[in-house]
């Protein structure tokens, strides 16, 4: 049975810009440490629709709220122990699927799904090397597993079965990566999916990051440089968020610098062919980042704080200190999670 784990909150309101303000609402899970996030909007018939936030991570903790992120309760995956799900994806308020961070070859790369209530395995890969990043999907059945490069290409898995069955992509179909460049599992968000083929996915710890674009469900790719701070294997893209096909973000840093004056925020107009930097991005390690119910309003988080902008991610002003991992948003509403099972619930405000 899922066991509740709403053990009290704390409200503390910051001031944004523009004259805006809001409020993070925190609450102590008592959950490992929590990175991966999903959102979704469940429309039930005759009813108002219902916004269902799933949370996952270290200590094989699975989170969901039923209310928008009031409350909270835990599921059990049988299975799982030890595991750190890094990665989930919530498609309805029962439905979801998640990947777990960790070496393949030690039994720590695995998908489970949920559909009727309960967690069941529906893949595992045990290939030396193999290390997922982050779960993404277009729709209901279609999902893409994103793992760390094993020789010259990432790792790409597919399933148009609701993870059923799974194909890996040819390594020879996909970018030949740098030495040393891999993705980071800090936020599931290192791979973007939108419409109904485009793919990102953004890199570091080769010295470059990068962004590999396909507009084909992998078939074809194409591989822009960005300027975001990539000196060093703990450096380079963390997150990436799209507007909408054309205007994007990508943020990160050095995961072992909290602070560091550097290009943290690079940005597109063109679908991720180009990017430049951002003119003032915070002097900190960005682990996630998200659209705020429009195309000029973002925010970010880290090890550092929050971090809020209103002009399409140009500028930026800290708004809170408290360390935060992955950060998500449906319109204006939005939700974030962080270490020691730290949930958090963004709620704007009228002036």
């Amino acid at each position: 049975m899922p066991v509740p784990l709403l053990r009290g909150s704390l409200v503390v309101v910051f001031a944004l810009p523009q004259a805006m303000s809001a409020q993070w609402v925190y609450t102590n899970t008592g959950a490992g440490e929590l990175r991966g996030l999903s959102a979704v909007s469940v429309r039930n018939r005759g009813a108002a629709p219902e916004i269902v936030i799933w949370a996952s991570g270290s200590r094989a903790s699975v989170l969901r709220s039923r209310d928008a992120g009031l409350s909270w309760k835990a599921d059990t995956v049988v299975g799982a122990a030890g595991l750190d799900f890094r990665s989930i994806l919530g498609l309805s308020d029962d439905f979801a699927i998640m990947a777990s961070a960790g070496d393949a070859d030690k039994g720590q790369a695995k998908v489970f799904t949920r559909g009727d209530g309960t967690w069941k395995e529906s893949f595992e890969t045990t290939k030396k090397g193999d290390f997922f990043d982050a779960v993404q999907g277009w729709d209901q059945h279609t999902f893409v597993i994103l793992s760390d490069p094993v020789d010259s290409a990432f790792g790409v898995f597919m399933t148009g079965d609701g993870g059923t069955s799974w194909l890996r992509l040819p390594a020879a179909t996909l970018p030949k990566v740098l030495p040393g460049e891999a993705a980071f599992a800090a936020s599931g968000t290192s791979l973007v999916l939108r419409g109904r083929n485009e793919m990102w996915i953004g890199t570091g710890g080769g010295g470059k990051a990068r962004v590999m674009y396909s507009p084909d469900r992998g078939a074809n790719w194409s591989v822009a440089e960005t300027p975001v701070h990539a000196e060093g294997a703990a450096a380079g893209i963390f997150s990436l968020a799209f507007f909408d096909s054309k205007r994007g973000v990508a943020v990160g840093g050095d995961y072992t610098k909290r602070e560091l004056a550097a290009t943290s925020v690079a940005l597109t107009g063109d679908g991720g062919k180009t990017w430049r930097a951002a003119k003032a991005p915070p002097a900190a390690f960005l682990s996630g980042v998200a659209f705020a119910g429009s195309a000029a309003t973002l925010v970010a988080v880290g090890l550092a704080g929050t971090f809020a902008s209103s002009d399409s991610g140009d500028t930026w002003t800290k708004v809170d200190t408290v360390a935060l991992n992955t950060v998500k948003f449906l319109g204006d509403k939005g939700w974030a999670v962080g270490p020691r099972g730290r949930v958090a619930r963004w709620e704007p405000k009228s002036p």
